[in-house]
């Protein structure tokens, strides 16, 4: 493990220095924008009355995993029930959240793709219909506050002791402020946590350094309440409880699931610094200075703290090496999830082509080394593998339930 980390520490350190700026800053010191755009209330107000009302789901409706798409689902931003198009994720992404068109359609097209009807999926949803049940090949272990598939036998439950973790982290409710600082800690001890409780934890390419990474990131920066005193953005308390569907007094807090609120008088990102996938990739190098561990591939096997890195090497048929993978973990990430898309699907790589462009297109100018294929026998040293699983799986022999 000591060989395969070597690299990751050093481009780390070199990431750090570069990134060195205003240490009081409040979306973390050192990250990312040094100075925003200034603020515009009448471009960042986002409704949350009238049309856009909170309405609670009811029966049929979906909520999954994702805490900022069942809050659109809740104010009408996307459909009531919970499915929606390609395009209506596009618009609700960015319409409320500031999301720029290229993540937006990155995400939304993938999701479609791998676990919808390739034009539309389920913000929660079974094997082949949504989030839900994509297990390993969208959503993974050590998510935030979301339970681990195989060490609680669900993966939409929110794990209270997962939200007092970070809610705790910023104890004065007067100067909380939930950014990548805190966040990037709390990152690590998901991961961490992770690896000492789920004996199936499983950290893949895509679903781990890819959307669990954007899991932690996207809570500071699309969730903050921006204003002209604070243009890069505040997250605290309230307006974390508020998104994360947590209701009642601070000794009594308690999740009702799905319904997940935008606050009142709140103003997203500027139109001007919409987070886009360069943004996005700055986030994770960030985070790598403190959690180096989380830009290569892993599992336990079968047993809790028994996890070790699999060798992106062998994993690829020689495409990437560990360093390689490291240094450049968008790309590893995305090639990764190109390269398993007909697995996934079905579909051949012919019958997929028209459909990805949004998917390869990000990767314009960053040259990216393809995967030709995966070695699916790489994995098999990890028994919480699979291409889908979830919304409900079984409890792993030793799994440790907070």
């Amino acid at each position: 493990m000591d060989q395969l980390m070597g690299p990751v520490y050093a481009e780390a350190f070199k990431q750090k220095l570069k990134r060195q700026v205003d240490p009081t800053a409040p979306q973390g010191a050192g990250a990312l924008p040094a100075t925003p755009p200034l603020f515009d209330a009448a471009a960042q107000y986002v409704s949350n009355q009238g049309d856009y009302a909170f309405v609670a789901p009811g029966a049929g409706d979906q909520r999954g995993e994702c805490p900022g798409l069942n809050a659109l689902a809740n104010h009408g931003y996307l459909p009531h029930n919970g499915y929606a198009t390609i395009e209506q994720f596009y618009n609700a992404t960015q319409t409320v959240f500031g999301m720029s068109p290229d993540l937006s359609l990155f995400l939304a097209t993938y999701g479609a793709i791998a676990d919808g009807t390739l034009t539309s999926w389920s913000i929660a949803g079974d094997p082949h219909v949504g989030i839900g049940g994509s297990h390993n090949n969208y959503e993974a272990d050590s998510s935030p506050l979301r339970a681990d598939l195989n060490q609680y036998g669900s993966n939409s439950r929110l794990v209270t002791e997962q939200f007092s973790t970070l809610y705790d982290l910023q104890p004065n409710a007067s100067t909380a402020n939930y950014n990548l600082d805190v966040l990037r800690t709390f990152r690590a001890q998901r991961f961490q946590e992770s690896i000492d409780k789920n004996p199936y934890f499983t950290y893949l390419p895509f679903s781990g350094t890819a959307v669990t990474q954007a899991a932690h990131s996207f809570i500071y920066r699309f969730m903050a309440n921006k204003s002209a005193e604070y243009p890069e953005g505040i997250l605290n308390k309230d307006v974390l409880k508020s998104f994360m569907s947590i209701y009642g007094p601070e000794d009594n807090l308690t999740w009702v699931p799905g319904n997940e609120r935008i606050p009142d008088n709140w103003y997203k990102r500027n139109p001007l610094d919409e987070y886009s996938i360069p943004y996005f990739i700055t986030d994770i190098a960030y985070f790598t200075e403190t959690a180096l561990q989380i830009n290569l591939p892993g599992c336990n096997k079968g047993t809790v703290n028994s996890y070790s890195i699999i060798d992106p090497a062998l994993l690829t048929n020689g495409a990437y090496t560990a360093e390689q993978a490291a240094a450049n973990p968008f790309c590893f990430a995305v090639e990764f999830a190109l390269a398993e898309l007909p697995l996934i699907t079905g579909l051949s790589i012919s019958e997929l082509a028209s459909l990805i462009g949004p998917l390869t297109s990000p990767l314009s100018g960053l040259n990216c080394t393809p995967i030709g294929s995966v070695n699916q026998s790489a994995l098999t040293v990890c028994p919480g593998f699979s291409l889908y699983g979830g919304p409900t799986g079984t409890v792993a022999n030793g799994a440790i339930q907070s």
